[in-house]
């Protein structure tokens, strides 16, 4: 399993990968212009030259930064690959000295496992919802907050 930035010839995958998700109600879509606006941010898993996982470490304010986009493809799902991902954007994140990351999702029970708690949405800074308003289910979100405090380093 290689683990890698992502490329432009990576987007229409990361795309189909979303959209899957999105298409069952298990995630948000995201529209291409976004992944190409924010492709810096993403970390492929990539598998026999498969992509086959995806994600996004988005800093949001000194203090806090967003996990987004987080999907593995159905097949190798329970594998690892998503907690690695996560694992991967919290080190990012330590790097950084940024020492919150949070989630927007509906996999509540996939990120406790990875150790982030549900906090009330509007705790988070309104910066957070900067993109919300875009989104067709906004004003009325179903997707729950959770956070992570990250240990500093030494």
């Amino acid at each position: 399993m290689l683990y890698r930035k992502a490329k432009i010839t990576d987007v229409e995958t990361i795309h189909s990968l979303i959209t899957y998700y999105a298409d069952r109600g298990l995630m948000l879509a995201r529209p291409r212009f976004k992944l190409y606006e924010g492709l810096r941010e993403f970390i492929i898993a990539e598998n026999k030259g498969l992509v086959i996982g995806v994600g996004a470490l988005n800093i949001i304010w000194e203090d806090l930064a967003e996990i987004r986009a987080l999907a593995v493809a159905a097949e190798y799902t329970g594998q690892g690959i998503g907690r690695k991902l996560i694992d991967m954007f919290i080190d990012e994140a330590r790097e950084l000295a940024i020492p919150r990351v949070f989630v927007l999702t509906y996999q509540q029970e996939f990120f406790e496992k990875c150790g982030f708690h549900v906090v009330d949405k509007e705790t988070l800074p309104q910066k957070v919802w900067r993109e919300c308003v875009n989104c067709p289910k906004f004003p009325n979100c179903e997707e729950i907050a959770m956070i992570i405090t990250i240990p500093h380093k030494g």
